[in-house]
């Protein structure tokens, strides 16, 4: 029996209907793989991280203990240190030329240090909460704990613009550790344990690094024991990760499906 005018117009309909479905992809999620692990101080309520010249750079938070570290990896003996005003959160940490430029959490206030001394070089005012930086040449990037980056001058550290960061077309609140990784940005997502990778010109997450078991494994304890610390060894090729209070850093490399 040949078809009717209506089963064909509603055959057609379904297929139209199916076809947005069909396109739409799950943002895809990766697992990882442990290369080598380094020792951390539980200690460290770890705000920032970053590697660079062979050294580790991170600094800390919580009122009267947030400060500055600089060590290598197999040592937790600090090469440099400094003490952040104990009336202050201490947050995030990125370099920039002989600097290292830090923020505190919701006293509008941060901080320009001498990279090779730690001597401070000043302070500059913002507005809003200060969560996690990177940088990718004269950009900054910074985490206020919402689903928007805020672009920054490195030079004045004035606001230059923002950067919504969506998955699946829905805001990515939470944002807050930050690492540029060869042309992504790496952020951590408060308490939990993934990461998102952040194409910097969309703003989309193009795909999550989940580190389910690292806290266990670094006997993180507590609520607050988090996930949060990413570091890129751009000379050696290597990804670390750490987490608040953790015993250890972790070298680690994705392990992804094709098309992840």
């Amino acid at each position: 029996m040949l078809p009717t005018f209506r089963t064909v117009f509603v055959a057609a309909l379904s297929l139209i209907a199916a076809v947005p479905a069909a396109q739409a992809k799950s943002v895809p999620v990766c697992g990882y793989r442990i290369d080598n692990a380094y020792p951390h101080d539980t200690g460290a309520f770890t705000e920032g991280l970053l590697f660079d010249r062979g050294l580790l750079y991170e600094s800390t938070g919580q009122k009267g203990d947030s400060r500055i570290v600089v060590r290598a990896l197999e040592t937790l003996e600090p090469i440099l240190q400094a003490q952040i005003d104990p009336s202050v959160f201490g947050e995030g940490l990125v370099d920039w030329e002989d600097q290292l430029i830090s923020l505190t959490w919701r006293d509008g206030i941060g901080y320009r240090w001498d990279r090779e001394t730690l001597k401070p070089l000043g302070t500059f005012r913002y507005e809003g909460e200060g969560w996690g930086m990177t940088r990718h040449d004269e950009t900054i990037y910074q985490s206020d704990g919402s689903s928007s980056l805020r672009l920054r001058d490195p030079a004045t550290m004035r606001q230059t613009g923002t950067l919504a960061v969506t998955a699946d077309g829905r805001p990515v609140e939470n944002l807050n550790e930050l690492e540029w990784i060869e042309g992504a940005i790496w952020a951590n997502v408060w308490m939990t344990d993934r990461i998102a990778r952040i194409d910097p010109k969309s703003g989309k997450v193009t795909s999550w690094l989940d580190l389910a078991g690292l806290r266990d494994r670094a006997g993180g304890h507590g609520a607050d024991a988090v996930l949060n610390g990413i570091a890129w060894d751009a000379s050696g090729q290597r990804i670390f990760v750490t987490g608040k209070n953790w015993n250890q850093i972790f070298q680690i490399t994705p392990v992804c499906t094709k098309g992840a």
